[in-house]
């Protein structure tokens, strides 16, 4: 039971964890009136084939993320060859590009009309033609190309963290390095690679733009093209349901296929146990070459081409209009994400019980949630309290009568906060785990309580934790597309709307500025990582 300066606590979990269940509760809700005729529609001319392009894209980007990530893992923590070190972290870089600018990056350079087929067709002919790059299979490679980081930096840990006793053991025991990975490394490593795809396949039912460049159409389009083509916020609502009901079966997947595995306890293992030479030296150096050069080279030097060759004209004053409301964006959620994790970080430790800890967690369910999902929740939300409540309430104290909440800034904050609450809560839970208790009670004791002891011990040891927090949850509120898109007051493009504006128009060259300000902007959250890791290991 908790205690009553434990209970004190409970009203700020509870807040946090109902502003996720006010999107889950909408779209629940939200099937009381269905509007059929859009229905008949929709299943007529869209539905299965969005549920079939959406288990097709899912599929492929499953078993092309597990395949990249796991042997490029595999090579750079266990092998020896020429490139190793550098590539090691370099293969982490791709984070740093958003998948909807990776898609328009191959699109323009792959398209028939792109650089790369107009040289082929002067080399070799008029009648050359490369296969189609808007296809299922070049949406596929795109996104495994964004996403492969995820399962690629999970499995790396794991495999470093097995330590050397185990493969010595295994190859004691007379088993090659081919099958010492099959039967003893990637059991082991099952759990990390299960919440790298996980993490992978929520990523790819969540994206919209990339999708949207080579106008492939799954849930999250659809739910685009219901709300301003239909104009039916509800229908819309429910489409993002059943994107939900899909999410929340890849996280129950992940959970019931990583069972009661335990990660290695070994000491970790900062040295390479095979040493590959000649043939397979050179074969492993240039598949890890060429994944870091498809996923992170080429892109940026054609973005840079492209800027000088158009975009550095789009340097004026509208440029900067997107710049600051970038900004501004950005670092408004930072501050309040952080501030309401920090809360929620001191309010799981100062109450650790069973019901506080269940409340945490349902708070930082948000980071599952679609942000086409969460738009169209909040904005059936607000649509409903400015119908019922705001407009009502101005018109009675004689103003306007018009309504307030639906398309605005704070509608989009909270989007924002619910989605990215938990990427907050990691670095200050570790960085306040890492703050002894007795450190607080000497302070205590010393007549210094309440905020001077916030200020004066807890805030210089929580000072990292919270600044990697707000940088995280910074460049994830600048990447972000659909809920940027279709909930963002009139007048407040950013840098991603500027991409999906450029992007769909076909001007590949003018949406390069926005995307290579995203990339290098992107890359302070991947350098932060490849810095961690590199002190995990050594």
């Amino acid at each position: 039971m908790a205690l009553p300066a434990q209970r004190r606590w409970y009203p700020i979990a509870f807040t946090a964890a109902l502003l996720v269940l006010l999107p889950l509760s909408i779209l629940l809700f939200s099937w009381h009136d269905i509007d059929r005729q859009i229905w008949s529609h929709l299943w007529q001319t869209q539905l299965p084939r969005l549920i079939g392009n959406t288990l097709v894209l899912v599929f492929g980007v499953g078993v092309g993320v597990t395949m990249l990530g796991v042997s490029l893992a595999w090579l750079t923590s266990l092998c020896e060859f020429p490139g190793r070190r550098w590539l090691d972290w370099a293969l982490m870089l791709p984070f740093a590009i958003p998948a909807y600018v990776l898609a328009f990056v191959f699109v323009g350079l792959l398209d028939f009309a792109g650089p790369l087929q107009s040289l082929l067709r002067d080399w070799f002919g008029a009648d050359l033609r490369l296969p189609r790059v808007r296809s299922t299979g070049g949406v596929i490679i795109v996104l495994v190309l964004v996403f492969y980081p995820y399962v690629y930096l999970l499995a790396r840990n794991a495999f470093l963290a097995q330590g050397k006793g185990l493969m010595e053991a295994a190859r004691v025991l007379g088993l090659s390095p081919w099958r010492a990975f099959w039967r003893v490394a990637l059991p082991m490593a099952r759990p990390a690679i299960g919440a790298g795809l996980a993490l992978a396949i929520m990523e790819t039912l969540a994206d919209f733009g990339a999708v949207s460049v080579f106008n492939f159409d799954t849930f999250t389009t659809a739910i685009y093209k219901t709300w301003y083509s239909f104009y039916s916020l509800t229908s819309a609502t429910q489409l993002a349901s059943l994107l939900l009901l899909a999410v929340m079966l890849v996280l129950y997947g992940e959970r019931r296929a990583r069972g009661a595995a335990r990660p290695a306890n070994e000491r970790p293992r900062g040295k390479a146990l095979y040493h590959l030479k000649g043939g397979q030296a050179l074969a492993a150096s240039a598949w890890c070459g060429l994944v870091f050069a498809c996923g992170f080279v080429i892109p940026v030097l054609q973005l840079i081409v492209w800027f000088w060759q158009r975009g550095r004209f789009d340097l004026d004053e509208r440029y900067t209009a997107l710049i600051l409301h970038t900004l501004y964006l950005g670092g408004i959620a930072a501050l309040i994400t952080v501030s309401m994790a920090l809360l929620l970080a001191f309010a799981l430790r100062l109450a650790p019980t069973r019901l506080m800890r269940g409340t945490v967690g349902l708070a930082n369910v948000g980071y599952a949630l679609p942000g086409s999902m969460l738009a169209v929740a909040i904005m059936l939300a607000f649509s409903y309290l400015d119908r019922e409540l705001v407009i009502p309430l101005s018109g009675w104290l004689g103003g306007a009568g018009k309504p307030i909440l639906l398309g605005s800034l704070s509608a989009l904050l909270l989007a924002y906060l619910v989605r990215f609450m938990a990427v907050a809560f990691g670095p200050l839970e570790n960085s306040l785990a890492r703050v002894r208790q007795s450190l607080p009670e000497a302070s205590r004791s010393l007549g210094v309580g309440g905020i001077g002891l916030f200020l004066r011990v807890y805030l210089p040891l929580l000072l990292p934790g919270a600044l990697s927090a707000a940088l995280l949850v910074f460049v994830d509120v600048l990447k972000e597309m659909p809920a940027t898109l279709l909930m963002r007051p009139f007048g407040w493009d950013t840098l991603s709307v500027r991409v999906f504006e450029m992007t769909s128009e076909g001007e590949w060259a003018r949406a390069a500025l926005p995307a290579l300000t995203l990339v290098m902007v992107g890359l302070l959250p991947v350098i932060l990582l490849i810095r961690r890791s590199a002190r995990r290991v050594g």
